[in-house]
C-alpha cells in the first residue's frame, strides 16, 4: 500500500475521534490547549495501538486466510465504512454537551479512546491480510489521529457540531473506496 492510501485509511479511521473532538471543543467556553492535546495524544495513541494488536492477530491466522484476504480485508473495510456512514446519517441533533469538569478524567478518556479505536482494530486484522509495513502505517495513522483530534476540539470550540455528520460521511465512504480498490487489485481489475 502506498503512503497516500494509509493516509486516506488514516482519515477515514480518525473521524470518529474527529467527531468526539468537536463535541469535547463544546463543553468549553474558552478553547484550552490542554484539552486539545490530552484528545489528540489519548485517540491518536488508541488509533495506533488497535491495528498493531489487529495485525498480529490477523498474522497468527494467515495461513488459513491467504486465499481469502482480499475478501477480508474489503469486507472489513466495507463494514465499517458502512457502519461509520450510518451512525452518521441516523445521529439526531442533539443538546449541545454542558460543561463536564471530568470531561479529562481517566475512566472517560479511556473508554472514549477505545470505542473510537475499535475500527482500527479491524482494519489491522485487513493489513495482516494484505502485508502492510504495519510501523509506518500505525504511525501514519497515530499522528493523522492526534492533528484530526486537535482540530477537532479547535473546530467544536468555535463551529460547533455542524460538521460531526459530514466527518462519518467521508470517513466512512474513504473506508469503502479503499476496500473496492484492494478487491479490484487483487481481482486484476485495476493495477496500480
Amino acid at each position: 500500500m502506498s503512503f497516500v492510501e494509509i493516509l486516506l485509511i488514516a482519515i477515514g479511521l480518525s473521524m470518529d475521534a474527529f467527531s468526539v473532538s468537536v463535541c469535547k471543543g463544546l463543553t468549553t467556553k474558552k478553547f484550552s490547549w490542554k484539552m486539545a492535546l490530552a484528545c489528540g495524544l489519548w485517540f491518536g495513541f488508541f488509533q495506533a495501538l488497535m491495528p498493531v494488536i489487529g495485525y498480529f492477530l490477523g498474522i497468527q491466522f494467515e495461513g488459513v486466510i491467504k486465499s481469502v484476504d482480499h475478501w477480508i480485508a474489503f469486507g472489513l473495510l466495507y463494514m465499517i465504512g458502512l457502519n461509520m456512514i450510518y451512525e452518521a446519517l441516523k445521529k439526531k441533533k442533539e443538546e449541545a454537551p454542558k460543561p463536564d469538569d471530568n470531561s479529562l478524567g481517566f475512566k472517560t478518556m479511556l473508554l472514549l479512546a477505545i470505542a473510537t479505536s475499535i475500527d482500527a482494530l479491524a482494519v489491522g486484522i485487513s493489513f495482516a491480510c494484505i502485508q502492510v509495513e504495519i510501523w509506518s502505517s500505525v504511525l501514519i495513522i497515530g499522528v493523522t489521529t492526534f492533528v484530526f483530534s486537535v482540530a477537532g476540539v479547535k473546530i467544536g470550540n468555535v463551529f460547533g457540531s455542524k460538521f460531526e455528520k459530514s466527518a462519518g460521511v467521508i470517513g466512512g465512504s474513504i473506508l469503502i473506496l479503499i476496500g473496492l480498490k484492494i478487491l479490484f487489485e487483487h481481482l486484476g481489475y485495476i493495477n496500480f
